[in-house]
């Protein structure tokens, strides 16, 4: 596997990033794309988020592999947010919280985040929020509808891999799913031999930062510390990549779905044996 850093910038206008990076599909580190007037570089922290939504219940997270077989995996419990800022604050757990939309439920907190608008389709009214304990991590997959993302860290440091599509059997990718079967963390190049003709880039996500990952690209993530972030969605511009996003959405995952009803283990196991044989004819390729 061969990693490179990811390239970093800032003063871009909306025309040089998307001829640069985002039409050519191209990852990259912004330093700006949170304006510096944002309140929230300032305002936000775990005590502003246990007043202001403390009791709200969230779905937790379990570990990055928890449902290996599924498209999605499922909350591990419930729980109240400020009870979750508790736990990561006080240890290091696997526990995650993500695609929570607070800033969509409670736009007087969104109105303290502003970002500068380097995407035409830019879905500003559609933030998440990211969560992690130290030492937790998000299986390595790409994004069901096809969106550019821009990761903004708010606190925290997170480990980021990035990995184009094209690489998609090299990753061990289970058909009709998103997600691969290896670890990454700790890679078994005798078990799965294909990571070894990797190339991606990595990055560490600091405070302020914004991470752009183009449309259909595979992000592995880690939480080196506890932390968490906002991603902000980009719909792409070919018509193409909208109509993956829509079938992926709408078609693929509820074939999958009902596949995995109707057959179970032996559903499983035929994605499991197509993952490996795609794999070996890739390496062959390389």
């Amino acid at each position: 596997m061969q990693l490179k850093p990811v390239t970093t910038i800032s003063g871009y206008t909306r025309e040089r990033f998307t001829a640069e990076f985002l039409e050519p599909g191209i990852p990259v580190l912004i330093k700006d794309f949170i304006r510096p007037e944002s309140e929230a570089l300032t305002k936000w922290n775990y005590d502003y988020f246990r007043q202001e939504a403390g009791d709200v219940m969230v779905g937790v997270h379990n570990e990055e592999n928890a449902h290996l077989d599924k498209a999605t995996s499922q909350p591990a419990e419930k729980m109240r947010f400020g009870d979750y800022l508790d736990l990561i604050e006080s240890r290091p757990t696997v526990r995650r919280l993500f695609l929570f939309n607070l800033l969509r439920e409670r736009p007087d907190i969104k109105k303290q985040l502003k970002v500068n608008k380097l995407a035409d389709n830019l879905l500003t009214w559609l933030p998440f929020l990211f969560f992690g304990g130290e030492g937790s991590s998000v299986r390595y997959h790409y994004d069901i509808d096809m969106s550019h993302v821009f990761l903004s860290q708010f606190k925290g440091i997170k480990k980021v891999w990035l990995f184009p599509n094209e690489q998609s059997d090299l990753l061990y990718r289970l058909p009709w799913n998103f997600h691969g079967i290896a670890d990454l963390r700790n890679p078994d190049y005798d078990a799965f031999p294909a990571l070894r003709h990797l190339n991606g880039w990595e990055c560490s996500l600091h405070f302020g930062e914004t991470l752009f990952i183009p449309s259909g690209y595979w992000h592995y993530i880690q939480y080196e510390t506890e932390g968490y972030s906002v991603a902000y969605r980009a719909l792409p511009v070919s018509m193409l990549k909208r109509a993956v996003g829509v079938r992926n959405i709408f078609i693929t995952r509820r074939f999958d779905d009902a596949m995995r009803k109707i057959l179970g283990k032996k559903w499983f196991d035929y994605k499991m044996k197509t993952a490996y044989r795609r794999a070996e004819r890739a390496v062959k390729r390389t």
